[in-house]
């Protein structure tokens, strides 16, 4: 496909491993050109101008972090994007129904040009494409390093959220289109249904409806948030009082300390931040709706 390119981040993985992913993409993407990141920040610059040079598909082969990078790559452009979900977790892909353990279907859907607009939202300008998060999730980001990562994988961040536990957490304070919400230690902002896998978390998401789902956690501590968090992925509805969640537009998160965020698994600064949302403005290849 002379009008595609494939944008690979091949994570913190040893040059075998880098070596042996690159074969499998380019065993798929059959002559396609690949562009091998080899820091932060460029799979974005790729993504922008290959979007300036008029490609019309722009596939992200890697994780949640790396289709981030190459949305914000994209925006405003009327460049499509393509996922080969190469990641630990990969929930975007999960969200539009992508077949995550085949490689092959999955570029099959890219060749088959099904496009879907889906909403794209921004924290301080940043887009990012699932969800984001201003407190506790962040923070164990943010203390998860590198090192455990590669040792432990996905339970790096459960080690991180233990040692983070016992602490006092933020007071945020929360501001919505329609006023005050009030005050939480923890917020979680869906643009989507899932979060952390495959777990439909914000119940009334819908990728496209130009409405972020808001989930705060009050005045709680971390153990309590922990425990609500369970409840609040395996229950149908939210009905605890400590939780409240809503549907908006706009959203500003401010706090007088040192909060971080998190936009799909990436740290991105701290406190304040404004969110935004921009209906159906990102083109994406995804599976044929279901008859």
């Amino acid at each position: 496909m002379t009008d595609t390119i494939v944008i690979l981040n091949p994570t913190a993985g040893s040059p075998e491993s880098l070596r042996s992913w690159q074969e499998r993409v380019e065993s798929i993407a059959r002559g396609c050109p690949i562009r091998v990141t080899s820091h932060a920040g460029e799979a974005e610059a790729l993504a922008r101008r290959a979007a300036e040079e008029g490609l019309a598909r722009i596939v992200a082969a890697g994780g949640d972090g790396t289709v981030t990078q190459v949305a914000n790559g994209l925006a405003g452009s009327n460049a499509a994007l393509g996922l080969l979900p190469m990641g630990t977790v990969n929930v975007f892909a999960m969200e539009l129904g992508l077949p995550l353990n085949n490689l092959q279907l999955c570029w099959d859907i890219i060749e088959g040009a099904n496009m879907r607009l889906v909403d794209l939202p921004s924290a301080n300008g940043k887009c990012f494409v699932q969800l984001a998060g201003v407190g506790l999730d962040a923070q164990v980001v943010k203390e998860t390093s590198l090192a455990s990562k590669r040792s432990f994988g996905p339970l790096s961040y459960l080690i991180s959220a233990a040692q983070i536990a016992a602490r006092q957490p933020p007071k945020l304070y929360i501001e919505s289109e329609s006023g005050s919400v009030g005050e939480g230690s923890f917020v979680l902002i869906g643009n989507g249904r899932l979060y952390g896998g495959p777990f439909p978390f914000f119940k009334r998401a819908v990728i496209d409806d130009g409405l972020f789902d808001v989930v705060v956690f009050k005045r709680l501590g971390y153990l309590e948030i922990i425990k609500y968090l369970q409840d609040v992925i395996f229950s149908s509805e939210i009905r605890v009082p400590e939780i409240e969640y809503f549907q908006t537009r706009r959203l500003r998160i401010t706090s007088e300390q040192d909060v971080p965020l998190e936009l799909d698994g990436e740290l991105a600064g701290n406190c304040p931040v404004d969110f935004q949302i921009q209906q159906k403005a990102l083109r994406v290849l995804a599976p044929l709706p279901a008859s």
